[in-house]
């Protein structure tokens, strides 16, 4: 039996309306999914399915096999991924902008932000992506910069397009750019996704509806800024990335 959208949005509608049954019950908010949601089907295959394993002893041999990033690793052109390349790439360019923050509205310092996307055909520079749209010789997809002392980061890139994936039918995945933030170590890291307002899409991602609470959802896409626009060259964002707290952003190892 070929799974359809339909089938997918009735499931969404399923759980949306148990949230919001659990919500006027008294429940909290569930600003984040669990790892195996139904409508988003390979998380049924690939979640943990044991509790996490303690790393007992001096907790800094972890660390020991993964890499260790400094400052000399974010070079000049690292928050600028449209001259990255001899020549420049394809597509609308963009800047996203925004502050890491914690629970309190305080700036997160010299945190390194690391973002990978796919190109404006919306394909991945990565050998496993075989969506059949072209690829853009002077467009890789990835940068990263720190957080400077009022915890603000920003790139220019390209708005990635939409992609076709296999969860069912004719499902296709929003533009987005996904976000990687580091903390003081290399096991202190999180990962997000960042959406862009007005996208048809939206409504039919189980990815980004995997995230039933309205405000968490709402947390995701990001807000125009005429502010950061700059002329003649590109199309402005803003999106603040909260840690922790009530108004923290949805992170993937929270599914």
């Amino acid at each position: 039996m070929t799974l359809t959208q339909a089938d997918i949005d009735g499931e969404l509608a399923e759980i949306r309306a148990g949230h919001e049954k659990a919500r006027a019950a008294g429940a909290p908010a569930a600003h984040h999914p669990p790892r195996d949601f139904p409508p988003y089907r390979s998380s049924l295959l690939r979640h943990p399915k044991q509790p996490l394993v303690a790393v007992h002893g001096d907790p800094e041999t972890v660390e020991l096999s993964g890499p260790v990033f400094g400052r000399t690793d974010v070079t000049e052109l690292g928050h600028d991924l449209t001259r990255q390349h001899a020549g420049e790439p394809l597509g609308e360019r963009i800047t996203v902008s925004g502050r890491l923050l914690d629970r309190a509205g305080r700036p997160v310092r010299g945190q390194l932000v690391e973002l990978w996307q796919a190109n404006a055909s919306g394909r991945y520079a990565h050998r496993r992506d075989q969506h059949p749209a072209p690829l853009d010789p002077n467009f890789t997809g990835v940068g990263r910069v720190l957080t400077g002392d009022d915890g603000s980061y920003r790139f220019t890139t390209i708005k990635p397009g939409a992609y076709p994936w296999r969860n069912h039918e004719n499902a296709w995945r929003p533009a987005h750019i996904h976000f990687s933030l580091f903390g003081s170590a290399f096991t202190q890291r999180l990962v997000t996704q960042m959406y862009f307002p007005g996208d048809p899409l939206l409504a039919y991602d189980p990815i980004l509806q995997s995230v039933t609470d309205d405000a968490a959802r709402a947390r995701l896409v990001a807000a125009y800024d005429h502010s950061l626009s700059r002329p003649e060259r590109s199309l402005g964002y803003r999106w603040d990335i909260v840690l922790d707290g009530p108004c923290a952003t949805w992170i993937e190892e929270g599914r």
